[in-house]
């Protein structure tokens, strides 16, 4: 991956997969100025010119290149860094400040702190490169005209080392050789720095031109130097160094011997056949890969190229100078002044002040054409099929063809200095602008139609309509016209002459046009201005709308892009991104709407994704097939047949030729085939007589092995038999010996059993006392619990004076949360009896814990006596080894004799270890057991504490729960008896207007006589309303007494809420009355339409029993009689 600025954003570009990172700038940015990589290659530090000049470090590892805080130098006001650099430990960060100040930052980046400054030159002489010591941190270097200082940070500053005499000396660029400094200067001298002093130079060797060694300063001239112009670049690596030795070349030297370097590689820039400069261009930086195998340049036309440097191509490339490739595509070296796409091809065209015109395919993202002219280009235009371009020069308007690998001219117009051109959306037509006059000529005859004029100043942009009808042009005269190009006349008009514009273009559906200024957005249909959108910051200069009509695109002059919602919003809302590092020139929205195009004056093309939030594309309606086709001439054709002729009979000669040289080989391969046979023939019979003189010499040996191995034998046999005898003497000794350490070892079980019955006293002891102390504390923490349970009951009593001033404001509240009172009453009784099981067998565990902790005890002691069993009869079996060492000792001053006797000894000293060792393994796991069941003990008892404690925090839960569920159930009888009650009451209420809906069903019968039906309706009223009024009292009274005896001063407040709601229930059955008297009315009024509906139904159902049919006329009746019974 290489890393290189482009306009506001630093491009990390693959080279494997040909693919491009960004990372962006800030936005006050006015373009990048330097950047540095890290030694590990993990972080990458960008200095960005601003009022304030910041460096900031982005973390590679990061997807889209992390953030970190941005450095600046402090207090200090710095305009820009001209140079960076990291340390070798990549946590220290280097930076050079401009003129006048000139000062060296150093900081340590991690923390964004600034360790020292220091004015790196007292003269207004330019610093062009700093750098680290890669093999000390502490130590920098810094290099310009006139000016090479060593600093070294110590004591909190940083403090120069060396100063060397070179005020007469342009250094241009510098690079760490192991402990030295090569320097480069701009007369092609290459200085060699030693301690900061300059002390010799590197010259090409008179004996060899590929030899350069190193000559002191006194014994050369000082005019000359390696390279015959300046060297711009220089860069260390593992087997030398890379420098630039002239425009457009650069050497490899390897380090051979002492003060010898040694040129085995020349790169170049090829020279292009299509530029119009054939001077090469100069290097600007040198950098190259980690595996040392791939090397990328930069040159000061803003081209990037790279070169292999794998050790597969060096015999090939030795023989001839090595060439550069291009890193990417070539790029262009100036401000970019032209842009336009085509409908049927994924092209765009761009054209340069570099004097270049550009085809560049944005689905690939490669350059398709590429040509330069003698002419400076100002506009470009490219005709919808992609086959045709039309170019604005300062001479002359050109129309060219896009053939296969050339852009040819097919017509020529005398139009100077066009700086805006464009063709129709049918290609049938192409407008040009010269100064303010607007020419529109047809594409088929290349006659000149229209001429429009009405503007005063330059017209700076053309925009045709859908159906090519209709022109729109703006210019710095404030003015933006609509015209119609069938008559050439002005449809509309919109002049603001304190707006200078800059780009016009339609709406998506051409129904009105938009504008942008120097200050502002516009939206302008028949001569009126609809819209404005005030800018920022800087002046628009370009824009672009979508074909989805959903949003539209503005540049400005400081090389931002805005993307605004469509229609235009009232308040300032848009997203705003600053890629470039110049003015927008040209913005192009792609025909699929997946694509924005901008080009700005830092020589750029930025290819942009249009995505919403989401990260999704627009959707576009447009069904968009590319073409393949391709304009050939019949020249081109002809000439191609040619050279694939010349080619073939070329192809012929070779194959001739190469069979030819295959007889060749094969004779000469035979011969030595031959010659090889013979050779080897020879050396195998020499072989076979080396191996029968080897075989015999063998045989003598293996005779002489056999006869001293028989003599070896009878004389071990003699020595067995003597050491036998003297063995047996001294068994009967040791056998001695063992009963004599058996009664000792009875005598000490007899001591340690009593250690071991006065340490199990001690022990009992120890209990007794612990039982004691763990007793009083019971006793504390009861009175504890005695007095917490006092409290508690103050807190119930005070708690139940609360709860009953509470009742009388949350009478209501209680209505509605009744049912989260039942639910939390369900859970709190399962919780409660999920705690009176966990601690049941809390408890359970509790007495099995106790039961277990007795049998370790005893356990324990078991194995204390079991332990000390085995430590005596360790030390008794210790006594014997050291005995037996004593012997063994005393019979090694023997001599040889006794060897044998100490071998036996040493075998049964090894038996005795054998025991020891296994005895002791015994000891350790004893004690490793009483240790892990010590353990046990003490986690036991904490855990016992632990369920003590919680057993007494569930008791104090409870009894508050205790107190609550009490309280709880007796709200909930209130609750219940009330619910019933009114259930009751609702009931009653059923039955009486059941009651009253069948008597009022017996009033309709009397609907024809008035006044029976009145007398009908009093007896319903008095018969009726007392009745529910007695309904109602008496059965308050009978559920009063029964609620006072429980709680007398609750429903007294009761009672008079219930008194509120009967006041309230016979407002509303007053109403529900007079309600019942208007659906009375409106019933009667129905009942008689009813009436004649029914006499219209009788005498069709008498015609329909003639004819014996059964229509489907019936149900009307049926709804009739549903309605009447409802």
């Amino acid at each position: 991956t290489v890393a290189y600025p482009s306009g506001n954003c630093c491009v990390c570009h693959n080279t494997a997969v040909r693919r491009q990172r960004f990372i962006y700038g800030s936005d006050k940015s006015q373009g990048i100025r330097a950047l540095a990589i890290s030694p590990n290659r993990c972080y990458l530090a960008v200095s960005e010119r601003a009022e304030k000049a910041t460096i900031t470090v982005f973390d590679l590892q990061h997807e889209r290149g992390r953030r970190r805080k941005p450095l600046t130098a402090g207090d200090m006001l710095v305009s820009e860094f001209l140079c960076v650099a990291f340390s070798p430990d990549s946590k220290y960060l280097i930076g050079q400040s401009g003129g006048p100040e000139w000062t060296l930052v150093l900081w340590f980046w991690e923390k964004n702190k600034v360790l020292a400054t220091v004015k790196s030159t007292s003269f207004n002489d330019p610093i062009t490169q700093i750098s680290f010591n890669p093999h000390n941190n502490m130590q920098l270097c810094v290099s310009g005209s006139g000016v090479f200082k060593v600093f070294r940070y110590y004591e909190g500053a940083l403090k120069q080392s060396s100063i060397a005499k070179v005020e007469s000396i342009n250094i241009l660029c510098h690079a760490w050789v192991s402990e030295k400094v090569f320097a480069g200067t701009d007369t092609g001298r290459l200085l060699v720095f030693e301690s900061g002093d300059m002390r010799r130079e590197l010259r090409m060797s008179s004996h060899s031109d590929r030899q350069v060694e190193m000559k002191w300063i006194k014994e050369i001239d000082v005019n000359g130097g390696l390279a015959a112009s300046g060297i711009t670049a220089i860069l260390s690596y593992s087997k030398g160094f890379v420098c630039s030795t002239g425009p457009g070349t650069v050497c490899l030297f390897e380090r051979t011997e002492d003060n010898v370097y040694r040129k085995y590689r020349e790169i170049r820039i090829p020279s292009d056949p299509r530029s119009n400069d054939l001077s090469p261009a100069e290097i600007h930086t040198v950098c190259m890969s980690p595996a040392e195998e791939t090397l990328a340049v930069s040159t000061d036309r803003g081209q990037l190229y790279s070169a292999s440097l794998s050790s597969t191509d060096i015999s090939r490339l030795l023989e001839r100078h090595q060439c550069f490739e291009s890193l990417s595509q070539p790029f262009h070296s100036s401000a970019i002044t032209g842009l336009s796409t085509c409908i049927l091809k994924p092209l765009v065209a761009t054209c340069s002040l570099d004097r270049s015109v550009r085809i560049w395919n944005y689905e690939t993202k490669e350059l398709e054409l590429y040509r330069e002219f003698q002419e400076e280009a100002y506009s470009v235009a490219l005709h919808p099929t992609g086959l045709f371009v039309l170019v604005g020069f300062s001479d002359k308007l050109r129309l060219m063809n896009l053939v296969l690998d050339d852009i040819r001219t097919l017509k020529e117009f005398t139009l100077r200095s066009c700086r805006e051109c464009a063709f129709s959306h049918g290609g049938h037509m192409f407008a040009a602008v010269n100064g303010n006059i607007i020419y529109v000529y047809t594409f088929t005859t290349f006659e000149n139609t229209l001429t429009l004029k009405a503007h005063n100043g330059k017209v700076r942009s053309v925009g045709w309509s859908l159906d090519d009808s209709r022109l729109v042009s703006c210019g710095m005269d404030g003015a933006v016209y609509e015209w119609n190009t069938h008559t050439g006349k002005r449809e509309s008009e919109s002049v603001v002459k304190s707006c200078s514009y800059t780009d016009v273009a339609f709406s998506w559906d051409y129904k009105t046009i938009l504008a942008v200024g120097s200050d502002i957005v516009r939206e302008i249909q028949s001569c009126q201005v609809l819209r404005e959108v005030p800018a920022d910051e800087g002046s628009l200069t370009a824009l672009a709308v979508s074909h989805s009509g959903r949003v539209i695109f503005t540049g400005t002059s400081s090389g931002t892009i805005r993307a605004i919602k469509y229609p235009l919003p009232i308040q300032r809302e848009w997203v705003i991104q600053q890629p470039h590092g110049g003015p927008v020139n040209k913005m192009a929205i792609t025909y699929d709407d997946q694509f924005l195009l901008t080009v700005s004056e830092d020589g750029c093309l930025l290819i942009s994704k249009i995505v919403d939030k989401d990260g999704r594309g627009l959707k576009s309606n447009r069904q968009v097939v590319h073409t393949e086709e391709i304009l050939v001439t019949k020249a081109d054709l002809e000439e191609k047949a040619q050279h694939m002729l010349e080619l073939k009979m070329h192809l012929e000669e070779l194959q001739m030729e190469n069979e030819y040289q295959l007889r060749l080989k094969d004779m000469s391969h035979t011969e030595k085939f031959r010659e090889l046979m013979e050779k080897f023939t020879l050396e195998v019979e020499s072989l076979k007589a080396a191996k029968k003189i080897m075989k015999t010499k063998i045989e003598e040996q293996e005779y002489e092995h056999q006869k001293d191995s028989v003599e070896a034998a009878v004389k071990h046999s003699k020595q067995l038999q003597d050491l036998e005898q003297s063995y047996t003497s001294k068994l009967m000794v040791n056998h001695q010996k063992y009963q004599d350490l058996l009664q000792k070892h009875e005598q000490m079980q007899d001591e340690y059993k009593k250690q071991l019955t006065s340490a199990e006293e001690s022990h009992t002891l120890a209990l007794e006392d612990l039982t004691q102390v763990y007793k009083v504390k019971l006793q504390e923490k009861t009175q504890l619990l005695v007095q917490h349970q006092k409290e508690a009951e103050q807190k119930v009593h005070e708690f139940e004076k609360i709860l009953k001033q509470a009742k009388e404001d949350e009478k209501e509240k209680i209505r509605l949360i009744q049912a989260q009172f039942e639910q939390q009453l369900h859970s709190e009784k399962e919780t409660n009896e999920d705690l009176k099981k966990r601690a049941a067998v809390m408890a359970q565990k509790l007495h099995g814990a106790q039961r277990q902790a007795d049998g370790w005890c005893d356990d324990v002691t078991k194995l204390k006596q079991e332990q000390q069993r085995l430590l005596g009869l360790i030390r008794s079996l210790e006594g014997d080894i050291t005995e037996q060492k004593r012997q063994i000792s005393g019979h090694e001053k023997t001599g040889l004799d006794k060897d044998n006797t100490i071998s036996s000894l040493m075998k049964k000293n090894q038996e005795l270890e054998t025991l020891k060792f296994l005895l002791e393994f015994q000891v350790n796991d004893f004690q490793k057991q009483m240790e892990s069941q010590q353990d046990e003990i003490n986690k036991t008892r904490e855990k016992i504490q632990q369920l003590e404690d919680i057993l007494l925090q569930k008791d104090k839960s409870n009894s508050q729960l205790k107190l609550s569920v009490s309280d709880l159930r007796l709200k909930l009888k209130t609750k219940d008896k009330e619910m019933r009650r009114e259930m009751q009451k609702g009931k009653n209420l059923e039955t009486f207007l059941e009651r009253l809906k069948s008597d009022l069903h017996g009033c309709v019968g009397f609907i024809q006589d008035p006044k029976q039906l009145r007398d009908s309706i009093l007896k319903m009223y008095s018969h009726y309303g007392p009745q529910l009024d007695h309904v109602e009292k008496s059965g308050a009274a009978q559920h009063v007494p029964e609620v006072f005896l429980h709680h007398q001063d609750l429903q007294e407040k009761t009672i008079s809420s219930l008194k509120q709601k009967l006041e309230k229930s016979a407002k509303e059955r007053e109403k529900v009355s007079a309600q019942m008297t208007k659906e009375n009315e409106m019933l009667i009024t129905e009942i008689n339409a009813l009436r004649k509906e029914l006499h219209v139904v009788r005498t069709q159902l008498v015609h329909m029993k003639r004819s014996r049919t059964r229509p489907d006329q019936d149900t009307p009746r049926e709804e009739v009689k549903h309605q009447e019974v409802r």
